[in-house]
């Protein structure tokens, strides 16, 4: 039987569709419903790797973990990994396909559509719903010529859509009732619904608001859903980091610096910390922002070397060694840690016209790029912990690998011992004699909740704050998270747009 489907539109960027998604796939896969998700095209360096070294992007991760479903390529076929303003590495069905330019991207567009419609075709025969994600806003009318990722999605699957907008940030009249108007005819007949997303204060004094929308947009309003604070969640791209702005740090709290790279890339690494209490974590730009916190850590980056390039033209190179000399504690992750090192060769230029790039020299490793990207979900065990990860020998570590490099480091104190469920012997990472200075590439290390406590401990924090794990706060999210969208939409109506509606 072909699966039904719902198709989960915005009328702008970041309006919520991400979260909605993940939200509808709680909600039915509760219900005993074999749902899926899938978004054509995704554009963001927040990526996940599948069990078989496939990428797809961390949201499509997220939604596939809250239909209680293990990550696929089919469910994000075509993942953009932006490494500058108009350059992306574009990975089709989990593996790198070419990295392009703006206008050559735009030309390719036919061809990756078929491998689109094919995952799509898998998904639906194999589920009973899939639920679409689309991206951006549908009436972008400079791009709509090339679309493959949202009326064009839907009108290949004959979906019923619902359409969200963003109440937070004001002007949602014009979101929604401008996006209907500026939809073909065929188009606007399959949105069967308005969501009215990120309310805040007493949601009936939007009463006469879901009146107005319906009545201009000729469309029923499903529900207004509150703005949901306290979700341990991962964001699906770095709009999150570039919004964030924090002037000062609460006395008390363990405050940590994240540095902020114009490129960065799966920062979510850092959300298991942000959920602990009693730490601050905040990201920084510039050498005034620092401060004095009690670490920093340098996270991952889609192009290294240009970001290394930003940590030096700004004055945040010498910051970083000044705060490690002082004896500061700095932790670098994946291409963090490859600034870390004494230096970084690019002998194929993978990255750069230069063959090689001084580190920041906090640690006696040195990088090799090299053309084939390494995608893996890892197991690692400490085998040289030195300092406040000295009583941590044996311990097994997992999380994932996505790198171009390969680094050699004297001080390598973990093991990958499993790769895609493969064994395996390789050393990884560099640390300090104190312990205070280390790196690893293992993405996800601070989801380990012995380990990430072990190293907040190291740097003053009370363990006793806290007693629930990460992978129990992680689905107490999406339960949580389910349930405030099921409370806030009309699901009667909803399921009959999806088991009824005849398109």
């Amino acid at each position: 039987m072909t699966a039904k489907t719902l198709m989960v539109l915005g009328s702008m960027s970041s309006a919520g569709k991400s979260l909605l998604v993940t939200a509808l796939c709680r909600i039915y896969a509760r219900r005993g419903v074999r749902v899926v998700p899938f978004k054509a095209q995704n554009m963001s360096n927040n990526a996940a790797v599948c069990p078989d070294g496939g990428e797809i992007g961390r949201a499509q991760a997220l939604q596939a973990a809250s239909a209680g479903l293990t990550p696929h390529v089919d469910m994000n076929p075509v993942l953009i990994k932006p490494e500058g303003d108009s350059r992306s590495q574009v990975i089709l069905m989990g593996r790198p396909w070419s990295t392009l330019q703006a206008k050559t991207y735009y030309e390719k567009k036919a061809i990756l559509w078929d491998y689109i419609t094919a995952a799509f075709d898998r998904l639906r025969n194999t589920y009973d719903l899939v639920v679409i994600e689309g991206a951006g806003s549908p009436v972008e009318l400079n791009l709509k010529g090339g679309d493959i990722v949202n009326m064009a999605v839907a009108c290949y699957a004959r979906s019923p859509a619902l359409l969200v907008g963003d109440i937070d940030r004001g002007g949602i009249f014009a979101q929604l009732i401008g996006t209907l108007w500026l939809l073909e005819p065929e188009e606007r007949r399959l949105v069967r619904g308005l969501v009215v997303n990120k309310f805040r204060g007493d949601i009936t004094l939007f009463t006469d608001g879901i009146q107005i929308l319906e009545e201009k947009g000729n469309v029923p309003v499903l529900g207004v859903i509150p703005y949901l604070w306290g979700l341990n969640l991962p964001d699906e791209d770095a709009v999150s980091v570039e919004q964030a702005v924090q002037t000062s740090t609460p006395a008390g709290l363990v405050d940590l610096a994240i540095i902020a790279f114009p490129r960065i890339a799966n920062f979510d690494d850092f959300d298991p910390i942000k959920a602990e209490p009693g730490v601050n974590v905040r990201y920084v730009r510039s050498p005034t922002e620092l401060g004095q916190p009690n670490a920093i850590l340098l996270p991952g980056t889609k192009s290294t070397l240009a970001d290394l390039e930003w940590l030096q033209q700004i004055g945040l190179a010498d910051s970083v060694r000044a705060f490690a000399h002082s004896g500061g504690s700095v932790v670098g992750i994946c291409g963090g840690y490859q600034m870390l090192g004494t230096r970084i060769d690019d002998p194929q230029h993978v990255e750069s016209q230069l063959d090689t790039f001084a580190g920041l020299n906090l640690l006696p490793s040195f990088t090799q790029f090299q053309s084939e990207k390494a995608t893996f979900q890892s197991q690692a065990i400490i085998t040289a912990g030195k300092g406040w990860m000295e009583h941590l020998e044996g311990m097994v570590l997992n999380g994932y690998e996505i790198h171009m490099g390969v680094s050699s480091d004297t001080t390598a104190w973990l093991k990958v011992t499993q790769r895609n469920g493969q064994p395996a012997q390789i050393p990884d990472g560099g640390i300090s004699p104190d312990g205070k200075i280390w790196g690893c590439y293992l993405h996800g290390i601070f989801a380990n909740d012995l380990f990430r406590r072990a190293w907040l401990e190291s740097l003053g924090w009370s363990a006793g704050l806290r007693k629930i794990t990460q992978a129990e706060d992680f689905q107490r999210s999406l339960d949580t998270l389910a349930d405030k969208v099921e409370n806030a939409l009309n699901m009667k109506l909803l399921d009959q747009i999806i088991w009824e509606d005849k398109i």
